[in-house]
């Protein structure tokens, strides 16, 4: 109760700036400050795959813009998606980060899809994303689109809970020179650079270089948890315009990081490398189509754990036209080829050590007008062949129906699978005979129908409201069966868990002068895991969940005189009941000075309130995640 009640006292506290708002001055940043009416009137292209205002999706979509990570003083992207307050963002330890939407959160997240400039990070391994090794230069991302619901109609399995789609800027957005470079106490140093230039007339390009060293956290039962981490990051994009219909795109990326890790067996060290070409051809102004290939590769040595790596190439297609006045209809289909290699060790092995793997997908989607800019109905579907489960479709149905100008209301039943994993189909622990713990073979995906109602509203041109409820219907949730009879082994993974969730998410963005904005969250949810007639895992999810039931989140932006900038956060997070990990509420506070276009100096404080907390895992294994400030400097010419 203490806690709960010394986090709202500080909630208020932030609207202190009040005292400010009659006497603030334009920030002389060159980067553009929108509007609450401008923001909702944003162009995103994750719900329907094309462009569509923001107002009128008919989804529970956030939009995290470059001003808003700017202004936070994020300086990786788990960081920045804590300003999505329809995401549950929990840190692990230095490296390690549980996200997800909608439940179901461990660190791999296996229900969120997450793509990159349209390349998916998924692992199928353990069908989820790594997140120690997502990065790029955060000046660079043009905006973070989060869905919190069903988007596999259109993205596929694993979109099951939400979607998180980052966009870059286009090269011709990045001309001149940009450095940067700080450090403090837990982000000990960093640096970056990217200089943009022309190649040719309508061809723009832009290379980048950015690193840093991590101190490491706490262990909860006390001591240093040696986890240290060393990273760096470098890659190129070239877009080429020869015409006004044409946009070819080629871009890469290659990484290379170290974590430490406790024991004798050494540091863990994960290499990596990208190349994407894409390219954009408008046919008129509501018909275009894209084409996208890419290749990813990774590589991740554990030592006294495993070894993988892996290849992905894929291709994707897709194509918009308008049938009629009144249906707008997108359509594609594509490939991907997984070619993972994994070196086993005693303690935990993949059998057969080396796979290929296919997935061909194909969907369609109608847009359908049945009253002209007031009643629009989406019907589309997605059909996947993966070589694990066959075929799976995954369809949605969604309405939007707006009342006026300013505000609408949408519901959408959809459906969507989680497909099986290596570490569903294939894991064995120890590595050798006798085995604990094996995959399932028969292992099927995991099933999903949801329930979403939503309403939107712009009361005033300043003022933002939107409020998202769902019912999630979830079966065939992974479970670890015993034996049979149970004093023998291995146990075994099946499909034996099911249950539901439920829940609301409600927003609010609140500009109240030119240049002082509040935005306010708040995410309920509460999932409820059984077993199925027959399963002997009685867990009830505590091995697929780590969902706090409360969610709060309050920022505020203000500009200062004489060019300062104050961005304080706090959040609140209740307790994960099933790790009994405490609630507890943080703040960061950046304070900046932009004096003119070209120079930026700012301090970030992280998680000021408390000298360490935890935000995930069992008390035995617990890392705590400490205060820290750092300094940073921007400068651009």
């Amino acid at each position: 109760m203490q806690t709960t009640w010394r986090c709202a006292v500080l909630s208020l506290l932030l609207l202190v700036p009040r005292a400010f708002a009659d006497d603030i001055t334009e920030s002389a940043a060159d980067i553009k400050k929108l509007s609450v009416e401008e923001l909702m009137n944003v162009e995103v292209t994750s719900v329907s795959k094309r462009p569509e205002k923001l107002s009128d999706t008919a989804s529970a979509i956030q939009v995290i813009t470059a001003e808003d990570i700017r202004r936070s003083g994020a300086t990786r992207l788990p960081e920045a998606l804590r300003l999505a307050s329809n995401l549950e963002v929990e840190q692990v330890n230095s490296r390690q980060w549980a996200i997800s939407a909608r439940g179901l959160d461990t660190t791999t997240a296996n229900e969120l899809l997450v793509v990159i400039d349209g390349r998916s990070v998924y692992t199928p391994r353990v069908a989820g994303v790594f997140w120690d090794v997502q990065d790029t230069l955060m000046e660079d991302i043009d905006r973070i689109e989060v869905i919190s619901g069903p988007g596999a109609a259109l993205w596929g399995a694993d979109a099951v809970n939400g979607v998180i789609n980052i966009t870059t800027k286009s090269a011709k957005e990045t001309q001149g020179f940009l450095l940067e470079g700080g450090g403090g106490s837990e982000l000990h140093g960093f640096g970056g650079m990217r200089y943009g230039g022309t190649l040719a007339s309508n061809v723009y390009f832009r290379v980048y270089g950015k690193a840093f060293e991590r101190d490491r956290t706490e262990l909860a039962l006390g001591g240093d948890a040696t986890n240290d981490w060393y990273s760096g990051q470098g890659g190129f994009r070239v877009d080429w315009e020869p015409t006004e219909q044409n946009i070819l795109t080629f871009q890469g990326d290659t990484y290379s990081g170290r974590f430490e890790q406790s024991g004798t067996n050494g540091a863990i060290d994960a290499t990596g490398a990208n190349l994407l070409g894409r390219w954009t051809h408008t046919i008129a102004a509501d018909s275009d189509f894209a084409l996208q290939v890419y290749f990813d590769r990774t590589f991740r040595d554990t030592p006294g754990t495993l070894a993988e790596a892996l290849d992905t190439y894929d291709v994707d297609f897709q194509h918009r036209f308008p049938v009629g006045d009144r249906n707008d209809v997108i359509w594609g289909a594509g490939y991907r080829l997984y070619d993972d290699s994994i070196r086993n060790t005693p303690v935990q092995a993949y059998y057969p050590p080396d796979t290929a793997r296919q997935l061909f997908s194909g969907f369609a989607q109608d847009e359908i007008a049945l009253l002209k800019d007031r009643l629009t109905l989406t019907l589309g579907t997605k059909l996947e062949h993966n070589d694990y489960s066959g075929f799976e479709v995954q369809p949605s149905g969604r309405l939007a129906w707006k009342l006026t100008e300013r505000q609408m209301i949408w519901g959408a039943v959809s459906r969507a699978v989680r497909t099986p994993a290596e570490n569903d189909r294939e894991f064995y622990s120890p590595g050798v005979p006798p085995f604990k713990q094996v995959g399932g073979t028969n292992f099927d995906s995991e099933k999903l129908i949801a329930y979403e109602l939503g309403y939107r509203i712009q009361p005033t041109p300043r003022l933002a409201l939107a409020i998202a409820t769902f019912f999630d219907d979830y079966s065939d949730i992974r479970s670890v069966e015993e034996a049979n009879p149970p004093a023998a082994a291995p146990k075994t993974v099946g499909n034996g868990q099911q249950g539901y969730s439920f829940g609301a998410e409600l927003t609010g963005d609140y500009r109240i002068t030119d240049g002082w904005r509040v935005r306010a969250g708040y995410t309920e949810i509460q999932t409820h895991l059984r077993p199925k007639p027959g399963s002997t895992d009685f867990s009830d999810g505590a091995n697929e969940m780590h969902d706090p039931n409360h969610q709060f989140s309050l920022r505020t932006s203000v500009d200062l005189p004489w060019h300062f900038e104050l961005d304080p956060e706090f959040r609140y997070i209740s307790r994960i009941s099933n790790q009994d990990v405490p609630s507890y509420c943080e703040m960061d506070v950046r304070l900046g000075w932009v004096p003119s276009s070209h120079l930026e100096i700012s301090v970030v404080g992280q998680n000021l309130l408390h000298d360490h907390h935890a935000e995930y895992g069992l008390l035995s294994t617990r890392q705590e995640i400490q205060r820290g400030v750092f300094g940073k400097v921007v400068w651009r010419f």
